[in-house]
């Protein structure tokens, strides 16, 4: 009990330790806030486990509300358990304008630069907004550009920010080099690119601004163009691009490595494909052995697969192209290796960067929708075909993973460009003597893809008016819709005893049936008349022309139809391919007259040299009444410098030759005419004037008169006109202007002669 009793009382002897408490977790004191909450500011800081900040946390949290763009200056100090916060705000934008600005639009600025209106003043952003400004200059050539950032203070935190431009003078491309070209000259490669070098017509087509994106563009078109001429192995470097402050302007080098010229050996489809019929992919490839090789003929070759493929129901099989070079033969082997490819889905495209064109008018370039199968093949297709419309600065197609392992989602970037025309063109045309050309145009109208046209001419010796609409995927498929009302007046001249009068209006419907052919159809009715004034000669009319103005003005209610074959390496200026064009149109599904008339040009075209180009074409034609009707004389043929230079309008074919009249061409039924030409760049001359030397020969003939030769001699023989000459075109902003001097080698006595001749659009 006594050992009991001593451990109680040692027990309680001892005294009571307490386990200590955990001091309290810091506070947060935020000062300097007048819009942020402070609570906001406190979220930025991410305590430890027992609610204290390290230095570390500190940190952090001081440069995540530094990232935030709020505040001009944060500090955050210690003072015991507390942390003290101060701060700064960042004045709020009430308004951010650009003074000086001329050549570059306060919207196009704005888009371009990242301080917007009731956002905070970013001394950063501002310095960087700076930069893209001058970058905006530099897209319209105008490198000297300096930009003053101000900042006017409204009071109570809020600002003007305002973006002073000096704007300096324009710094346009000077000239353009080509450095290691052999097998393509200067002016060669000049026409494949869009930059031109500064010459006398550069504020119209705008072609001499420096422009980074333009000269990326050029570099890839360089190349392909190389690759499409047999130069597989070709390379070429990004463009360099010096400022020349003696001549204020860039001069800009494009530096090539050709490589060697290669021909096709051997092309064949490999099926690896279990069930697929191969035997109809072998025949597609467009790419033949011993051919030049052509790139383009593979990347077509590997779409006309892609597409039968997915016919054939195999949608995930993919083509691809392996090239086996042999350098010692310069040969290349095409092995189109058909393989199935993963499966994937496209969950999603989503568009971006078109401020004007509507996403549906990009969308209907795809052949592939959201659920298809992805085909990068048809991918790359449709890129180029966006390209092609022309509608855009930039196009470009990339993917990102969706939200499953087989879903793709496609990212289409298209950057808007300008597509409205207005041009105003005065000249003499030796048919309609002096003449003023208005045309205004829109060829993607509001954005929907639809093509307005008008154009109004007044001449001394012909008015008319032209209006044209047209929409080339009509009610969504790939048929292209037009409508054209039109309206043409002639007056007696010297190469036509009489006036006529023209009005009507055409539907055309276009229909792709592949990528070298079409088909347009259209139906036309209009209304034709011929009227007699007074000459001036004293001598009577023919009495064909007198009969047809007798008869009053006549309705031709006429279908028609034009078949297109085409394989032009370039519309505007080709220099190799073949382009046919054969058209039918039927008189007298209602309307006053009866007739069938068609015609047939051929062009093909060959590369000579780098700066040469040759030019044969064969054209001709038939008109013949039917239903017991003649031809109306407004219906024939009538020969003149479009189909031999070196005469008049209306200067060759049958010929009334009665004495005492005005011995007028009657025209005929039938015609034909050929042409040789060679095309060629001119010596001194640089090739961004558009100037073009042509020398040729022609000859043709317009015979087969039908109408009735009582009381008239007309004079119907088939008579060969030929001619030899040379002339000059000039590819102006107006379109086309051609100046020809041609000399007669063979002609009729009766014929009119016309050697010098002015004309407006291509021969």
């Amino acid at each position: 009990m006594c050992r009991l009793a001593g451990a109680l009382g040692l027990i309680f002897a001892t005294p009571f330790v307490a386990e200590a408490a955990p001091p309290p977790p810091d506070t947060i004191i935020v000062e300097g806030n007048r819009r942020v909450d402070a609570e906001t500011i406190r979220s930025y800081f991410r305590p430890s486990p027992d609610g204290h900040f390290d230095d570390a946390a500190r940190d952090a949290a001081l440069k995540a509300l530094i990232a935030t763009g709020l505040f001009d200056k944060v500090s955050i100090e210690r003072a015991g358990d507390r942390l003290v916060v101060h701060l700064s705000e960042a004045p709020v934008l009430d308004r951010v304008a650009f003074e000086g600005n001329k050549k570059v639009k306060d919207t196009d600025l704005a888009a371009a630069i990242e301080s917007k209106p009731r956002g905070a003043l970013q001394r950063a952003t501002v310095q960087s907004d700076v930069g893209r400004i001058i970058e905006a200059y530099r897209r319209v050539g105008r490198a000297e550009v300096s930009v003053d950032p101000q900042i006017i203070d409204r009071g109570n935190g809020r600002v003007d920010l305002i973006y002073a431009v000096t704007e300096g003078a324009k710094t346009p491309i000077r000239q353009i080099d080509f450095t290691g070209n052999k097998a393509f000259g200067k002016r060669q490669l000049s026409a494949v690119i869009k930059t031109s070098a500064t010459h006398m017509l550069s504020f119209l087509t705008g072609g001499n601004v420096y422009d980074p994106d333009r000269v990326a563009q050029d570099q890839e078109q360089l190349r392909l163009y190389y690759r499409s001429k047999g130069y597989a192995d070709v390379s070429v470097s990004p463009a360099k691009a010096e400022y020349d402050p003696a001549a204020k302007g860039f001069t800009l080098n494009f530096a090539i490595d050709e490589g060697p010229l290669y021909h096709f050996r051997e092309v064949i489809v490999a099926c690896n494909v279990p069930g697929m019929d191969c035997d109809k992919l072998r025949a597609l490839p467009t790419a033949h052995p011993g051919a030049v090789f052509d790139g383009n003929a593979v990347d077509k070759s590997t779409e006309l697969l892609a597409i039968e493929m997915a016919k054939l129901g195999f949608p995930f099989a993919q083509a691809t192209p392996r090239l086996t070079r042999n350098a010692a033969t310069q040969r290349i082997d095409v092995a189109f290796v058909i393989e199935q490819g993963s499966r994937a889905y496209i969950e999603r495209i989503e568009i971006r960067g078109n401020t004007r064109t509507r996403d549906y008018v990009i969308r209907r370039e795809f052949d592939i929708a959201e659920g298809d199968p992805y085909n990068k093949t048809l991918i790359d297709r449709a890129e180029r075909r966006l390209k092609n419309l022309n509608y855009f600065k930039t196009v470009k197609i990339s993917n990102r993973p969706g939200s499953a392992p087989d879903h793709v989602i496609l990212d289409v970037e298209a950057v808007d460009q300008a597509t409205g025309d207005f041009n105003i063109a005065g000249g003499y045309s030796t048919v309609d003597g002096a003449l003023v050309e208005v045309k205004v145009g829109e060829r993607n109208f509001y954005g929907t893809g639809k093509n307005v046209q008008a154009s109004f001419t007044l001449g001394q010796y012909a008015r008319g008016i032209n209006l044209a609409a047209s929409e080339p995927y009509f009610l969504g498929t790939k048929v292209a819709a037009g409508i054209e009302l039109f309206g043409r007046q002639t007056d007696v001249s010297s190469y036509q005893s009489y006036g006529s009068t023209t009005y009507g209006a055409r539907l055309q419907l276009g229909t792709p049936i592949t990528e070298e052919i079409g088909v347009q159809w259209r139906y036309a009715i209009y209304n034709q008349n011929i009227t007699l004034s007074p000459n001036g000669s004293g001598l009577t009319p023919s009495l064909a022309v007198r009969q047809a103005a007798a008869a009053g003005p006549t309705w031709v209610s006429a279908p028609g139809s034009t078949t297109t074959y085409s394989t032009l390496d370039n519309t505007k200026s080709p220099t190799s391919g073949i382009r046919s064009e054969l058209s039918q149109d039927l008189a007298g599904l209602g309307g006053d007259v009866k007739f069938l008339k068609t015609t047939e040009d051929v062009r093909y075209y060959k590369s000579l040299n780098s700066d040469l180009v040759g030019m044969v074409r064969a054209q001709g034609g038939y008109v013949t009444g039917w239903g017991g009707q003649q031809v109306p004389l407004m219906n024939n043929f009538f020969g003149g410098p479009t189909m031999v230079r070196g005469f008049a309008p209306n200067g060759f074919g049958p010929r009334d030759l009665t004495p005492g009249t005005t011995m007028d061409n009657v025209g005929g039924s039938a015609y034909w005419a050929t042409t040789a030409e060679l095309q060629s760049a001119i010596p001194g001359v640089p090739n961004e004037y558009g100037l073009r030397a042509t020398a040729f020969v022609d000859a043709g003939s317009v015979f087969r008169y039908s109408g009735s030769t009582a009381s008239l001699q007309v004079a119907n023989k088939n008579v060969v006109r030929s001619s030899v000459g040379a002339g000059l075109t000039w590819a102006s902003p107006f379109g086309a202007l051609t100046v020809d001097y041609a000399v007669p080698l063979t002609k009729a006595a009766y014929d009119v002669v016309q050697p010098l001749r002015f004309s407006a659009g291509g021969f």
